[in-house]
């Protein structure tokens, strides 16, 4: 299977945890499906779902802190006030993602907006666009991705996740189901698609109809 691969590189990212409440605001280890169907998005100029592509990913970074953080509140009466939250970051974010729609790679070659990895600040950049060819191979590395929860033969943290937004404000949630988050590579035994030149397996999120 010929897919678009794109590697992208930033500074910092940050991905919102599901129901958090108080306190330090972490991030999720891994991006969800809804970050890179927004980062598609940027990249197009429109918004992008999984009706318009199936998608895989693999993402390390290289540490993690606490950050301190700004925030306006608004009352009722539109008067601001200000607050320092303290923000889970991930440092040196690196991402390969597999696009199966090849039409995308003139929207990364010049996006419409810029990319980000998280908050509007974490800004990331393209290092290469191409395109590569997937092969199915059994007995490969998987992970530092999500996966479809559940899976007999890897483990991971599960976390319910939508799988991209509404275009209309307020934004709403869609396709919100269990992922498995994968933060390492772990021996997968069935068939799945190889990246040779990378010596992962690719789980690809195909498609919707």
């Amino acid at each position: 299977m010929n897919v678009l691969r794109v590697h992208l590189k930033g500074w910092t990212a940050s991905f919102r945890y599901p129901g958090f409440a108080v306190g330090v605001h972490p991030s999720l280890p891994l991006p969800p499906l809804s970050t890179l169907y927004g980062l598609l998005s940027a990249a197009r100029g429109e918004l992008v779902t999984p009706r318009d592509t199936g998608l895989g990913f693999v993402f390390h970074s290289h540490g993690k802190g606490t950050d301190l953080e700004t925030t306006y509140e608004l009352s009722g009466t539109l008067q601001a006030g200000t607050n320092v939250i303290r923000r889970e970051v991930l440092f040196e974010p690196e991402l390969y993602l597999y696009v199966t729609n090849l039409s995308f790679a003139d929207a990364f070659r010049q996006p419409y907006y810029p990319l980000v990895l998280g908050r509007s600040t974490e800004l990331a950049q393209i290092i290469a666009t191409e395109e590569v060819t997937l092969q199915k191979q059994s007995n490969v590395k998987l992970g530092h991705s999500i996966l479809p929860f559940p899976q007999m033969q890897i483990y991971g943290s599960v976390h319910a996740l939508p799988t991209h937004f509404t275009g209309d404000i307020p934004r709403r949630a869609v396709g919100t189901r269990p992922f498995l988050l994968v933060e390492d590579f772990q021996n997968y035994t069935d068939e799945v698609w190889v990246d040779m030149t990378q010596n992962w397996g690719v789980w690809i999120h195909e498609a919707k109809a």
